[in-house]
């Protein structure tokens, strides 16, 4: 697998990750009981990007790493898959 080909793999699934780990411990304003004027009550008391951005870097590492090893090391290819998902009675 050619190296431009793995970057734009692991762009695409690090933002599919990022938004479902968003989420995650969330608390709002208007839960905590706090809410700043000027902001909307759902907004975040403490968002804890940083820590989110570490997991889902490392996540999709993980990921796109045992795609990459699929491909390069089991010779698994799209066909292979397709069969694998093939549905049809």
């Amino acid at each position: 697998m050619r190296f431009g080909t793995l970057v734009a793999i692991y762009f695409v699934v690090w933002w599919v990750i990022l938004f479902a780990v968003l989420p995650f411990g969330a608390r709002t304003q208007d839960d905590a009981g706090e809410v700043t004027l000027g902001t909307p009550a759902s907004a975040p008391v403490r968002p804890m990007l940083i820590r989110k951005a570490l997991a889902t870097t490392i996540a999709a590492a993980v990921l796109v790493g045992g795609f990459w090893a699929a491909i390069d090391f089991f010779g698994i290819d799209m066909e292979s898959l397709a069969r694998l998902v093939d549905f049809r009675p």
